[in-house]
């Protein structure tokens, strides 16, 4: 599970250990990722903490051989790590911002996905989740083309992968949240009018709790989704429908 040391990851994370998942956590932030271990381990769960950064490939390789060296294989992978990236008028952006967001957002997740696929097919099957977005996908928004652009192309990767792999018995889907209470959604709300206008978007009129996005992320590991792959998940408080 990527991007486990706070929001979205962080409340997937324990909410895997609830349901009995042996998890393996990573973030750039060791001590974030320690403090989540302790709080698994101390309601009886079992996790292990890998800090590092998605980009790498070496990392995505450990990832899996520590499933498999202490957890025996690997069923589930949630790739959510992510980044909102260098936001501006298109023209404003630089060359190096569009490619660090590509590189976090859209390579990250592909390296995760080629090193967790044979780990899967080795188990005969699983589940493979990507955390994409509404934004690029059912809405368009000004100043954030890099982050629309890795995002939407999730979705492009679960579509491929889901055809290529689903007849191996690994099902992959993409998750698309509405606006989300996180930390990394701290750029989009900085003051209380914006905070207003974001949740006015939504049909719910209001923002998601982590822990409501993890649920449907439990939902997409879990056999209860056993016939849904090559999918975008919406679970945006009817931000993607709402006009009033």
């Amino acid at each position: 599970m990527t991007g486990a040391s706070s929001g979205i990851g962080y409340a997937t994370a324990r909410l895997f250990a609830r349901e009995g998942a042996n998890v393996v956590a990573t973030a750039r932030r060791s001590d974030a990722l320690d403090a989540l271990v302790a709080e698994i381990e101390s309601d009886g769960g079992h996790a292990v903490a890998v800090a590092g950064d998605i980009r790498d490939e070496a990392l995505a390789k450990a990832l899996v051989e520590t499933a498999i060296g202490r957890f025996g294989g690997l069923d589930i992978a949630f790739n959510n790590a992510g980044t909102n990236g260098e936001m501006a008028p298109t023209p404003d952006v630089s060359l190096a911002g569009w490619n660090e967001t590509l590189s976090v957002n859209l390579t990250g997740a592909f390296l995760g996905a080629k090193h967790q696929i044979p780990a899967m097919l080795d188990r005969g099957g699983g589940s493979l989740i990507f955390t994409s977005t509404f934004v690029g996908y059912t809405a368009g928004m000004p100043g954030v083309a890099a982050y629309a652009a890795s995002k939407s192309g999730l979705i492009g990767l679960t579509q491929s992968l889901a055809s290529e792999f689903g007849p191996r018995g690994i099902r992959v889907n993409a998750l698309l949240p509405g606006g989300t209470d996180t930390p990394l959604a701290e750029a989009w709300v900085s003051t209380p009018e914006a905070l207003a206008f974001v949740e006015g978007l939504h049909a719910l009129k209001r923002r998601a709790r982590p822990e409501e996005i993890a649920r449907t992320a439990l939902y997409l590991a879990s056999d209860a989704s056993s016939f849904t792959t090559g999918t975008a998940l919406l679970v945006d408080g009817g931000v993607s429908i709402n006009r009033t």
